[in-house]
């Protein structure tokens, strides 16, 4: 073999050689922290002060049958059908009203528990999604859709007709929601590093506690859905929690925990706070997150919460329970077990 032969069978090798390795090399993983490049532009990243909380005012004056939107924000007929939504584990269907507002219409279990606790939780001065109990419609233009979780006993798609829905106003234009990965934990957030943050938080989850909200799911679930979310607004990020629908009923496992049950909810006020140890206070709250989520609060922080929870009269509870679609027995029965577990709170509190 000639030296040129056997020069250019070497370049020839060489050539291979480095095909074969740029193509068996691993590619970098991508970079899905926020603000990393993608595309031709960037992921948006949450910006603004971070606020969790805000002084609701004279608490026993706030209506707590409109709740955050007021009964002027309620949704108005004709409602005309847009799409089914398949996020979460409830059938829901999104609709505009006739002053094209959007909302989210959900079915089934989580319906009067997630109206009713939203608005306590507003009351307070915790930042919620607008929702509205409608016990019967029609949504128009639905054409007979073929759902895939919606049953005809909710939304009938040959008529329209529905009974028994809550309807969530989506968010407003200009914000921008970050929800799932881009959401928030409980156990990693600004309001931890400062004391009155703190007691913020701490306050939430007495709220979340209260009216046993066992679903306390955080971005650490963004694979089976968070129920944290973040609204940026122009000058304010806002923590929420944006899922209230695993509440009024009974706290537990898997197979025992259940939601608007009122017997239920009752039978485990007596357990709701146990008592003070350690300068902490104790609870009888088991969730999906129970460990973390129910120490470090203390005597302190349940007395600044009763500031305000302590307010909400009789009344207001009344007309948050009827707004909700409660029967009158269940009116009775949850807000004589809210006044006991907000009398155990007043009781740890001194």
């Amino acid at each position: 073999m000639t030296s040129r032969k056997c020069f250019v069978l070497l370049i020839l090798a060489a050539l291979t050689s480095s095909v074969f390795a740029q193509a068996s090399k691993p590619k970098p993983a991508e970079d899905k922290s926020a603000g990393a490049a993608k595309g031709a532009g960037q992921m948006a990243v949450p910006t603004g002060k971070p606020v969790l909380w805000r002084d609701p005012g004279a608490v026993e004056k706030l209506d707590l049958a409109g709740g955050a939107a007021g009964r002027a924000g309620a949704p108005k007929p004709p409602f005309t059908f847009v799409e089914e939504s398949l996020s979460g584990t409830n059938p829901k269907v999104k609709i505009t009203d006739a002053n094209k507002v959007q909302w989210t219409m959900k079915f089934g279990s989580e319906v009067n528990a997630e109206v009713f606790a939203s608005r306590l939780v507003w009351a307070v001065g915790y930042f919620v999604e607008p929702a509205f109990y409608v016990a019967r419609g029609t949504v128009q233009g639905v054409n007979g859709a073929s759902f895939k979780r919606v049953k005809k006993d909710m939304l009938d798609p040959a008529t329209g007709h529905f009974t028994a829905a809550r309807f969530e106003r989506q968010k407003d234009k200009g914000v921008k929601k970050f929800e799932d990965a881009e959401s928030w934990a409980y156990e990693d957030n600004p309001f931890l590093k400062t004391p009155e943050g703190n007691r913020q938080l701490n306050g939430l989850k007495v709220m979340m506690m209260l009216v046993s909200n066992w679903d306390n799911k955080d971005v650490r679930d963004a694979g089976r859905g968070s129920n944290t979310a973040l609204f940026q607004y122009p000058n304010e990020l806002r923590y929420l929690v944006t899922d209230w629908g695993g509440t009024m009923g009974k706290w537990g496992g898997v197979l025992s925990r259940e939601k608007w049950d009122c017997k239920g909810f009752a039978g485990q006020t007596k357990d709701f706070v146990k008592d003070v140890r350690n300068g902490e206070v104790r609870f009888g709250y088991s969730g999906q997150h129970t460990g973390t989520f129910v120490k470090g609060i203390t005597p302190a922080d349940v007395k600044w919460l009763l500031g305000y929870l302590g307010r909400i009269t009789d009344v207001q509870m009344y007309e948050a329970l009827k707004a909700s679609g409660a029967a009158p027995e269940d009116v009775t029965c949850f807000t004589t077990a809210l006044r006991e577990r907000i009398g155990q709170l007043k009781q740890v509190a001194q």
